[in-house]
């Protein structure tokens, strides 16, 4: 597993929920497919809503303060209008700034994505570990907390790339990406003291596994070929089976849904790639 998952609430309180209540999938941007995509493979027959907040993109330039009043805003209008069963906040900086206050909002179980130090920690043999993120997740307190805990004993770099998230949507909309982001953003932990001995990397943004591949190469590129990348969204998936429990799934599921809080040209190009994901009706809030 690669991503960590704080406490949460239990099961959906309604012992006969509707079959069709979706589980509802929330970042700034597209970055949450990469948790969508398992957590389609292991519930087939889940209903979904997938919302991007266009309006806010991107997350992780925004301070501390803009995001605790933005999402647990927007996550209750989504809430009262698809009434989901469960909520996954698909978005690590959204997570470690505003999760405590969006469970204190819902009634319903909430599940929240957090930087998965602890198993790079356990795996690392250097004992020196990347956390690689967007400014605003790489900064929290959060983070100081999760390296305290579980990396005690490692020296544990931080590196914040906007350009990053820029590319991986890039790649969605199928347009020519540029390598030198990926280089650049590895090289942001590798050109710290002591990233010459650095051999885990914790994608510390939902965007990041889906330019891996291109992180891979570059990571091939510099001689950093030793590095293994923690990323993924198996044990969201997992959680949200165990919090589901015997509540039915529809027998066919309908179409998921992709909501923008704001259209806009980019989402046209991106119409291909959310029918992929199982999301071809569009929407906006």
């Amino acid at each position: 597993m690669t991503t960590s998952l704080s406490p949460d609430q239990s099961a959906p309180k309604d012992a006969h929920a509707d079959p069709a209540a979706p589980v509802l999938f929330f970042d700034s941007g597209v970055g949450g497919l990469s948790i969508l995509e398992p957590a389609r493979r292991l519930l087939p027959a889940m209903p979904v809503v997938y919302a991007a907040d266009r309006a806010g993109f991107p997350y992780g330039t925004k301070s501390e303060a803009e995001i605790a009043a933005r999402v647990p805003a927007l996550l209750g209008r989504l809430v009262e209008r698809y009434r989901p069963r469960i909520a996954v906040i698909a978005c690590n900086t959204a997570s470690t700034i505003a999760l405590s206050a969006v469970r204190a909002a819902l009634d319903i179980p909430v599940v929240g994505t957090v930087p998965a130090i602890k198993p790079a920690a356990l795996s690392s043999k250097t004992r020196v570990i990347g956390v690689l993120g967007t400014e605003a997740t790489v900064r929290q307190p959060y983070v100081d907390r999760l390296a305290a805990e579980h990396g005690a004993d490692c020296l544990v770099l931080r590196h914040g790339s906007a350009a990053l998230v820029s590319l991986a949507e890039a790649k969605l909309r199928g347009q020519p990406l540029d390598p030198d982001v990926a280089r650049t953003a590895l090289l942001g932990l590798i050109e710290q003291p002591g990233g010459d001995r650095l051999d885990r990397v914790v994608l510390a943004c939902t965007h990041f596994p889906l330019v891996e591949e291109e992180l891979r190469a570059a990571a091939r590129e510099i001689g950093a070929d030793s590095i293994q990348f923690l990323h993924g969204g198996d044990g969201i998936a997992r959680r949200i089976a165990f919090l589901n429990g015997d509540h039915p799934w529809p027998d066919t599921p309908p179409p998921g849904i992709a909501l923008f809080t704001r259209m806009d040209p980019d989402i046209e190009p991106l119409k291909p790639a959310l029918t992929r994901y199982g999301l071809p009706r569009i929407d906006i809030l």
